[in-house]
């Protein structure tokens, strides 16, 4: 064992524990995380680093969340039970309010809505619970012509797309997830933690930038009426700082679908590996069409929101265009503003799955992701073709 590493690898993979190591060593010493990865639905990845960390520590995983939210949507397309390109409003009459009702399910779930937020902001409570936050937004005024451009829908987009799910089934989004994905495969990644495994959760740890860093963010253009505040709901009188919400019990135990669900690595990667390989007897979840459908490029160009270049495929991120471009075309995924990392690149096999205690700067999926992507991903390209 690597000191201070712990774990195991797959032949073919010890390379990925040296470059965990070697990222461990350089950070600071209170550093916990977890490093998890299949291949064509075997394991070959389970690492973690850092006291108190074990293999089924729970973190804050954010907006790796919208991973699990988007699958719950695509296996109900999947199965008929929605219509990508119906309107909205066929299931959710109550939406069409205030120029809305044109716009499509699959607008809806690739950041096309114009609904970012509330003029007014959203309350503590409210952020916790999907079903406010959808009730709220059917009367809100969209910040763009809804279709005609794209914005990251941070904090609500999994309350859109769970309230469409609740009228379209009579059930919640984090219901059919748990029925239809987590309990059957065992996951460690939980839409509402049970208060029985309280005990698992590690509480997120603010970010810590050097003084360098924080000239960084601190230069960063903001102000409380920018699409940015509204989406982040910084804009209301007392936000709050991030780690508030995953760090809030109300929001683990009812785990809205936008960036409230915690995880381990394992349940991370899990997830994605029952996406698209062969998992405990059972066929992949979704089918190579629905595979194709949710990785390719839906919505792709400058961010209204994040104000920069970003590619969404059906809800998840295209992650070889936003962050990995090694990966396979129609990788798909998703990152938590913590440094977790989650994603299925389709063509060599690969599910992964990251997770940090403390957020990372400057936010968004961590850096050190680019490295150990790369380790992992090159040791499977590696083991496929000696395999040939």
């Amino acid at each position: 064992m690597t000191q201070g590493i712990h774990g195991t690898v797959a032949d073919g993979f010890e390379a990925v524990r040296e470059e965990f190591a070697a990222f461990v060593a350089g950070e600071r010493p209170d550093y916990e995380g977890q490093l998890c990865a299949y291949v064509h639905g075997r394991r070959v990845v389970d690492l973690w680093a850092g006291d108190g960390c074990e293999p089924d520590s729970l973190y804050g995983v954010f907006s790796s969340t919208k991973g699990a939210a988007h699958l719950v949507v695509a296996l109900l397309v999947q199965e008929g039970t929605l219509e990508l390109d119906r309107k909205v409003t066929y299931y959710w009459p109550e939406f069409g309010a205030e120029g809305k009702g044109g716009l499509t399910l699959r607008d809806l779930v690739t950041h096309r809505a114009g609904l970012v937020g509330l003029d007014s902001g959203f309350t503590e409570a409210e952020l916790a619970d999907d079903q406010a936050i959808a009730e709220r937004l059917a009367d809100q005024r969209p910040f763009w012509r809804p279709g005609t451009a794209f914005g990251y829908h941070a904090l609500v987009i999994g309350a859109l797309a769970g309230e469409v799910v609740r009228r379209a089934t009579g059930r919640t989004l984090q219901e059919v997830y748990e029925e239809r994905v987590r309990a059957p495969y065992g996951l460690d990644f939980f839409l509402g933690l049970p208060e029985a495994l309280e005990p698992r959760f590690r509480s997120v740890l603010p970010m810590a930038p050097t003084p360098e860093q924080r000239a960084v963010l601190d230069a960063v253009p903001t102000g409380p009426h920018t699409l940015a505040s509204i989406a982040f709901n910084t804009h209301v009188p007392e936000p709050g700082e991030p780690v508030d919400h995953p760090n809030s019990r109300a929001v683990r135990a009812k785990g809205p679908a936008s960036a409230g669900g915690v995880a381990a690595a394992r349940g991370l990667a899990g997830m994605y590996a029952a996406a698209i390989s062969e998992q405990q007897g059972r066929p992949p979840l979704l089918k190579p069409d629905t595979i194709a459908e949710v990785g390719q490029i839906h919505s792709t160009g400058y961010d209204l929101v994040a104000r920069t270049h970003k590619s969404f495929g059906l809800g998840f991120q295209a992650v070889a265009d936003t962050w990995y471009p090694f990966l396979g075309a129609g990788a798909f995924g998703h990152s938590g503003a913590g440094g977790s990392q989650a994603f299925a690149d389709p063509r060599s096999g690969l599910a992964y799955g990251y997770t940090r205690r403390r957020c990372a700067f400057p936010g968004g999926a961590a850096p050190e992701n680019e490295r150990l992507v790369r380790a992992v991903h090159g040791a499977a390209l590696a083991g496929a073709d000696s395999a040939r």
